[in-house]
């Protein structure tokens, strides 16, 4: 099956059967045509010819992204490339990306399955450092979103807490349906400027202090916006720069995966074997729409997966680099 096949059959699973199906097609075509994958599998001692299951699959350690090129096409075709949030002390992530439309598609399908289309609402942007530190994914897909809402005032704001203020209680006072992203310190100043309680929004946290003040529990955290911004709940994406689609919480830390993605629990000392029940273990994420990088990947946050197909971050795995990217906790 090629490309433009593999890439139909992802965005039209319907069921459990068809993710299968296709998951194992993608891992062919990766094993075949992406040299960092296909040397990992080797060295697993896992082919196509002795893969049999989704839990048989072999994921690379997100790491890779850091020291390989983990792409699944010829690199003389690299277009685009994001990185992930860090410090200079750390080596950030590289997704590179010959497709930009592939990640458009899977970003809309994935916000889409959850709220309905994205036209219908005022997208505003609190995301100072993602934006200062460029090639983010969250600022592509945000930016996207603003340019197809109908609203005049989407965009991205900074540090003008009257103005933006006043933009938020304008469009609640008419009604306007405002999904409101912001890093958290973002967050927390425009609830100390002090703010009309919000109607008909949509509030998502998207991690990270970045030093600017004291870290908080997630629980604690949401109580605080959800008070000072007066919304019932406050939601999450679970999304990084090494993926192509994202998870979505509507209240409570408690995630969602869309049709071309799943999230699996690993044993963190057995990383061949997964845990079920209610149990912490690393999280495997199956992203299909990462055709042309990686499907398989394991991440370095810890997380519990329910029979619903629900998970929740739990943390992060001991001696992991912090990554800023929607960490969430």
């Amino acid at each position: 099956m090629n490309r433009e096949e593999l890439i139909d059959k992802v965005f039209s699973i319907e069921n459990e059967k068809d993710f299968k199906e296709t998951a194992y097609k993608v891992f062919i075509f990766q094993y075949t045509n992406n040299k960092v994958y296909n040397q990992w599998c080797n060295l697993m001692g896992k082919t196509p010819k002795n893969v049999f299951s989704l839990e048989d699959i072999p994921f690379i350690p997100i790491s890779f992204f850091k020291t390989q090129k983990v792409i699944s096409f010829d690199e003389r075709k690299i277009t685009h490339f994001f990185k992930s949030s860090g410090t200079t002390k750390t080596e950030t992530s590289r997704h590179l990306i010959q497709d930009i439309s592939l990640y458009e598609k899977s970003f809309t399908n994935s916000f889409e399955q959850f709220y309905g289309k994205i036209e219908d609402y005022c997208f505003i942007a609190l995301l100072p450092n993602y934006i200062e530190q460029g090639n983010s994914s969250l600022v592509y897909m945000i930016d996207n979103f603003i340019s197809k809402s109908r609203y005049s005032q989407s965009g991205f704001y900074k540090d003008d807490m009257p103005f933006l203020a006043k933009t938020l209680e304008d469009c609640s006072n008419r009604n306007v349906p405002i999904v409101l992203f912001g890093v958290t310190y973002s967050l927390l100043d425009l609830v100390d400027y002090g703010i009309k309680k919000l109607r008909n929004t949509i509030v998502f946290e998207t991690g990270g202090m970045k030093g600017r003040r004291k870290e908080i529990v997630r629980e604690q955290l949401h109580k605080i916006l959800s008070n000072g911004l007066g919304v019932e709940h406050i939601a999450s994406e679970y999304g990084m720069c090494e993926l192509f689609s994202q998870a979505y919480s509507k209240k409570d830390g408690i995630f969602y995966c869309p049709t071309q993605m799943k999230v699996l629990i690993r044993d963190i000392n057995s990383p061949n074997y997964y845990v079920k029940g209610n149990k912490t273990g690393g999280i495997n994420v199956i992203d299909l729409a990462n055709i042309d990088s990686c499907s398989f990947i394991a991440t370095d946050d810890l997380g519990k997966a329910y029979s619903d197909e629900a998970f929740t971050i739990e943390g992060r795995i001991d001696n992991s680099i912090i990554r800023g990217c929607n960490l969430l906790m």
